[in-house]
């Protein structure tokens, strides 16, 4: 689904999108599976982070700053998972598809570049902390190309918060002036009205799940920015790696092995979160539109009286695309779990927070364990009297 729509060609109101399983039955359910996931998971990642560590790292802030935005994404998923099972029924001018086009979708695209910035940020300051605290053979060529200030801010608390509250605002000024925008041009009276010879406008429909040309505008800079950042924080973890390498030739065995393993791992979570997750929608989305766009719209189908059931040619990558997205959403859920792989102070929370819980259910099985055997005991008791009582009076 897209966020940003514009005028598509009149042919493809003469078509309507042909939802398969994919939509009415999986993408439901991951949404529904993402709910109830990401809400928990979030929940209590945010209290660790707020609540349980008394001393705060940049690592922390921006940690936490990505659990917020995970729930907001999992408050939209029910409406998403609402929005493929009935968004064929749905009208396109009608209130529940507008919350779903202009306030849940637009959270939803917020999130996964809310995330990558963050994510960029993290190995950021990782690296800046690493090349400081680690001695090679030769300064690495960052501490000469970039000032010592640079490294000193990046390990700030107040410098993280300053970055993660300027990532929120650049994000809520790309996306509200351009989703009240195309509000006011809709209810101005958009793209083809029913009755002006184009089919029912619904709100699954090529119209929005392909948007127009100024969504495809916008949306060449976006893919470009993933990619420039995709490839920035490979750079600092393969720069990192080397400057380790070297490292060890003057370190102590032993803390050099367990540095670069934490770095080692560092680079795994990371990247694997940006390649399985975000990678393989950013990498189909610009094939998507140069498909969608790059050709002659389909033609009209004036000798079919009833050329409204008639399945767009895109249809089925319409659904590759909004499966992908999903993968990218899905990110959300499992974002705990790198939460808990990247730091050790939020790992060391979390099974004590674990042990604790497990210690008092222990507790109270015990406690349950002994008034049942006690109980036990007493029944026994009373069955060995009732005999005996019976024997004594026939006696």
């Amino acid at each position: 689904m897209e966020y940003t729509r514009s005028k598509t060609p009149n042919a493809s109101l003469e078509f309507s999108l042909c939802p398969t399983a994919a939509t009415l039955f999986f993408l439901p359910s991951m949404y529904a599976l993402l709910f109830a996931t990401a809400l928990p998971g979030n929940v209590l990642s945010l209290w660790i982070f707020t609540r349980r560590i008394s001393t705060i790292s940049p690592t922390h802030v921006y940690l936490s700053h990505l659990s917020v935005s995970n729930l907001l994404l999992s408050a939209t998923s029910p409406f998403m998972a609402a929005y493929f099972v009935r968004g064929s029924a749905w009208t396109l001018r009608g209130a529940v598809c507008q919350l779903v086009l202009h306030g849940v979708t637009p959270v939803l695209h917020m999130n996964v570049y809310i995330s990558l910035v963050i994510l960029t940020w993290v190995a950021l300051t990782r690296f800046a902390a690493l090349i400081q605290n680690t001695h090679a053979s030769r300064p690495s060529a960052c501490t000469t190309l970039l000032p010592h200030a640079v490294f000193s801010r990046l390990t700030r608390v107040s410098f993280a918060k300053a970055v993660c509250a300027t990532v929120w605002a650049l994000a809520i000024a790309g996306i509200v002036p351009v989703t009240v925008y195309y509000s006011v041009y809709e209810a101005n009276g958009g793209v083809g009205r029913e009755g002006e010879g184009g089919c029912r406008e619904t709100c699954y429909s090529p119209q929005v799940e392909i948007g127009g040309s100024m969504s495809a505008i916008l949306t060449f800079p976006v893919i470009l920015i993933f990619f420039v950042l995709y490839l920035l924080v490979l750079v600092f973890y393969m720069t990192v790696l080397r400057h380790i390498g070297r490292s060890r030739r003057n370190t102590h065995v032993s803390s050099s092995h367990g540095l670069l393993s934490r770095v080692l791992r560092n680079i795994v979570v990371i990247q694997v979160v940006l390649s399985v997750c975000l990678l393989p929608f950013h990498i189909f989305k610009p094939i998507f539109i140069s498909l969608a766009h790059g050709q002659d719209p389909p033609p009209a189908r004036s000798d079919d009286t009833n050329s409204c059931s008639v399945c767009h040619p895109l249809s089925v990558l319409v659904e590759v695309k909004n499966c992908l997205f999903l993968l990218a959403a899905l990110r959300g859920s499992t974002d705990p779990v790198m939460y808990f792989l990247l730091d050790r102070t939020f790992q060391h929370q979390t099974l004590s927070l674990l042990r604790r819980r497990r210690n008092v259910a222990d507790r109270g099985q015990r406690f349950w364990s002994i008034t049942g055997s006690a109980n036990q005991k007493a029944e026994q008791l009373g069955e060995e009297t009732v005999p005996t009582t019976t024997a004594d009076l026939t006696n």
